[in-house]
């Protein structure tokens, strides 16, 4: 697998960034006469302050606290929430995605490459033709679910996951198919349907599968949540069109998280991922928790059952890929020491 190795920094191209941005952001608020918009949806801005960190510093979203905020705490709709996930992402995820760029951080190139190509083809059809058929209170659940799953993983794997060093070199097109097939489903199904996601699935393949270091599965999960973010914020403006409060939310959260997430990327490397993930792990079974009791009426006790079994489905998911990769990263090795034998 392809690794860039740090280089040369250039972060005076993030900084050119944020001078765009916020010249914009500016022109917006103060030229538009919205400022009473933005001061009106400040506790989302509060919210994605905490947000926008998680986004920079973990595989997770900034919709990963963004959408329960929304969805949970205000009680706007599951659309909303997803796309505001969208909106709010383009900017903090985008932000932090130049600024890991600039410092020439290690990515997991074809993989990456290949999850591109594939949320290319995997988000439109998603956006189009399943998310409008996913009730309310099912995006909810899956939202919920994945997150739980994710988080569970996190409690009782991490001593394994944040030990990894380096990663499993595969070969580059078998990456890419990998990270092609990814891409495809994981933006038709998780990310059309709430926002975030595929950045979280891009992850487990890279510590489960590749044994990579924390240091480059999270860089490369940023990066393709970002690229995920803004494809669909074109596609929703060009087609279907956002849902109405996105805007207002957007203004007010946007100049925090155009900070907070490559703030989040860099205070890691100070304070250490472990910690971190542990963290968010347990907001993401507190989010399941309170999903579950917030929603009690309408999922009744099977409703309840069937969303933890549906945990316990993605917790085999994850162990099964676990035991392939270490099936494939034992083969590989005793492949490496053969060739270093014949030499």
């Amino acid at each position: 697998m392809s690794i860039q190795a740090p280089r040369k920094q250039h972060l005076w191209i993030w900084f050119l960034w944020l001078f765009g941005f916020y010249a914009v952001w500016s022109w917006l608020v103060f030229g538009h006469d919205r400022w009473e918009a933005v001061t009106e949806h400040w506790p989302i801005a509060l919210s994605m302050a905490m947000g926008s960190y998680v986004a920079g510093s973990t595989p997770m979203g900034g919709g990963t606290v963004g959408f329960p905020i929304l969805v949970l705490l205000f009680g706007l709709s599951p659309a909303l929430g997803r796309d505001f996930s969208f909106a709010v992402q383009s900017i903090g995820m985008t932000s932090a995605s130049i600024f890991i760029l600039c410092r020439r951080q290690p990515l997991a190139w074809s993989m990456l490459k290949g999850a591109m190509v594939g949320t290319v083809i995997g988000l439109p059809a998603g956006i189009f033709w399943i998310a409008p058929h996913i009730p309310g209170l099912w995006i909810k659940l899956v939202f919920a679910v994945v997150w739980a799953s994710f988080g569970v993983l996190h409690l009782y794997r991490i001593g394994e996951i944040a030990s990894h060093d380096g990663m499993t070199e595969f070969d580059e097109r078998w990456d890419f198919r990998v990270g092609l097939a990814m891409g495809v489903f994981s933006a038709a199904t998780v990310a059309a349907v709430t926002g975030v996601g595929i950045d979280m699935v891009l992850y487990a393949l890279l510590v489960l599968l590749c044994r990579a270091d924390l240091k480059i599965a999270i860089p490369t999960s940023v990066l393709i949540m970002a690229f995920t973010s803004v494809l669909g914020i074109v596609i929703k403006n060009l087609t279907t069109g956002m849902q109405p409060g996105v805007y207002e939310n957007w203004l007010a959260a946007a100049p925090v998280v155009a900070l907070g997430a490559p703030l989040g990327a860099f205070m890691v490397d100070l304070i250490g991922r472990k910690p971190t993930l542990l963290f968010v792990a347990v907001l993401c079974v507190g989010q399941f928790i309170w999903t579950c009791y917030t929603e009690r009426t309408a999922l009744g006790l099977g409703g309840f059952a069937a969303s933890v079994a549906a945990v316990g489905v993605f917790l085999l998911g994850f162990e099964k890929l676990r035991s392939w990769g270490a099936v494939l990263v034992g083969e590989r090795q005793a492949f490496l020491a053969a060739e270093k034998g014949k030499k």
